[in-house]
């Protein structure tokens, strides 16, 4: 593989391979203490539903559960899935239990968005935490109100999706025009003028030549998978405020500027001041504050940016400035302000 270069397989995929999103509601029980409560009235529906069919008859009203929680069941299984495969499957609840920690999911049915069932779930939870409560003290450690049961779902579809030798489609993870068109390219020069045509800003249709007609599908899929190509990546600088994190694309060039940025600190400081009488003196002890402030203006350089600077470039400038993350996200702001960013800046 060329520097620079990655596979077919790696941006795009088999148009109808995609993932499928699979929903499902259960129960789970064995928790110590730390389920649902009596306000959660559909738990206890459901845990008197499920005795019924077993022919205990429990009235709703007499049940007081702590140790089953009433969860959401979730999971993303390929269309190519078998009957009998393996999945995980992520548990949230949906009540006001406190923990799912030690909790067991009872087998759980497993549909589609259309409603066809595809598989069902069940298993010990992990966690991957925990959350001891005693009195008002408590300690907690990672969130344990979401888990997963590993291998816990198993496929029972068993009509899905086949592979049929023919005209296909790769479907881009991103859309783009320049990757789409470099991505048809590529299989044209790999398998013969042609054999691929770019439709659109995501689709790549693809027509399997002669020569491949011994073939079968996997194999050509398999060749067309690892064919590989220059991605065209969009001048981009992506900021997230909450963490500070600032992520510049190579693409992104600047027209010529001059930045400077100074922060300016206010720090109040407030300290008692206590008046005593004289002695044997008729006056009270007085306590009164005293406010001082004091005001802190860093001065910084004028950085001058030139025209058609790299990312290299860009970060030795603002490094220069001594710029925390969040003092660099003004600054970017303020650039794209002056038309001086050429980029999309995207805040997150």
């Amino acid at each position: 593989t060329a520097c620079g270069q990655v596979r077919l397989k790696d941006v795009a995929r088999l148009e109808g391979a995609g993932p499928v999103s699979l929903i499902g509601y259960g129960l789970v029980v064995g928790l110590n203490g730390t389920g649902d409560r009596h306000t959660s009235t559909f738990t206890e529906q459901s845990v008197a539903n499920m005795l019924d069919r077993f022919g205990i008859t429990v009235s709703q009203r007499d049940l007081r559960l702590r140790n089953v929680a009433a969860v959401m069941v979730t999971a993303q299984v390929s269309p190519f899935v078998r009957s009998g495969s393996q999945f995980d499957v992520e548990v949230a609840s949906i009540g006001d239990a406190s923990s799912l920690a030690g909790g067991t999911l009872l087998p759980t049915p497993l549909s589609d968005l259309d409603g066809g069932v595809w598989g069902h779930a069940r298993g010990p939870i992990s966690v991957g935490g925990f959350n001891i409560e005693a009195g008002r003290v408590s300690v907690r450690k990672n969130y344990t109100l979401v888990g997963r049961v590993p291998g816990g779902g198993q496929a029972v579809h068993g009509d899905t999706a086949r592979t049929v030798f023919g005209e296909m489609r790769f479907i881009l993870q991103r859309p783009d025009f320049t990757t789409a068109q470099r991505a048809a390219e590529a299989l044209n020069t790999q398998f013969g003028p042609g054999t691929a045509q770019a439709l659109d800003a995501v689709s790549v249709l693809v027509t399997p030549p002669p020569a491949a007609e011994g073939q079968t599908p996997v194999d050509f899929i398999a060749q067309a998978e690892m064919v590989t190509l220059n991605v065209d990546v969009p001048a981009r600088v992506v900021i997230n405020e909450r963490t500070g994190t600032v992520v510049v694309g190579e693409n992104v060039k600047l027209r010529p500027a001059a930045v400077t940025h100074g922060s300016i600190s206010i720090a109040v400081k407030s300290a008692p001041i206590i008046s005593q009488p004289n002695p044997f003196g008729q006056g009270q002890t007085v306590v009164a504050p005293l406010d001082q402030i004091t005001v802190e203006e860093r001065q910084t350089p004028l950085v001058e940016l030139s025209e058609g600077a790299n990312v290299g470039d860009v970060a030795t400038a603002l490094n220069s400035l001594g710029v925390t993350p969040s003092d660099l996200i003004a600054i970017f702001q303020a650039l794209q302000e002056a038309g001086a960013l050429q980029g999309e800046l995207v805040i997150i």
